[in-house]
């Protein structure tokens, strides 16, 4: 009869294991889990950024083409007109950036053109940067990780050179 005890008391103490590999399971689910949404949380943010500042640039290349346009044929001068150009450009760049979720002090805008500014067969180019904040990384880490991604895009717009009829 002793050995039944015997018996007895090492099969309890294997059975004790149970449910050790659902906890496991869970576990390491865990660790995969939590890296994965958060590189799936920043990687669809990085293209939030790419898709506001692509937007952003070619809107902003258009309007300073348009707007520029406009105000010379209302007798505007070249300059006066490429600064009103640049400041709708400007507002153009904040309301895009702003529907991608992002402020407008995210975004920064450079126009240049190619010497003829608003004359017909000129080229305005826009290029929008959006900084990108990585979600999530603390400040004190700076020095080791980046904080933001900055996001570039750039498009040109043509002067068309169209003659109206009078």
């Amino acid at each position: 009869m002793a050995d039944f005890a015997k018996w007895g008391l090492r099969r309890s103490r294997q059975l004790d294991d149970e449910g050790s590999a659902m906890v496991e399971f869970i576990a390491l689910s865990l660790l995969l889990l939590v890296p994965l949404v958060y590189l799936v949380v920043t990687l669809s943010r990085i293209q939030a950024g790419a898709f506001a500042a692509e937007a952003a640039a070619h809107d902003a290349a258009r309007t300073t083409v348009v707007v520029g346009v406009g105000s010379i044929e209302s007798g505007a001068s070249s300059a006066s007109a490429m600064d009103a150009a640049s400041r709708r450009a400007d507002a153009g760049v904040a309301v895009v950036v702003d529907d991608f979720g992002f402020s407008d002090d995210d975004a920064t805008l450079e126009l240049t053109c190619d010497g003829r500014c608003l004359d017909p067969g000129g080229n305005i180019d826009a290029r929008v940067t959006v900084t990108v904040a990585l979600p999530g990384i603390p400040r004190f880490v700076s020095g080791a990780v980046p904080l933001a991604v900055d996001v570039v895009a750039s498009a040109r717009a043509p002067v068309d050179s169209v003659v109206r009829d009078q």
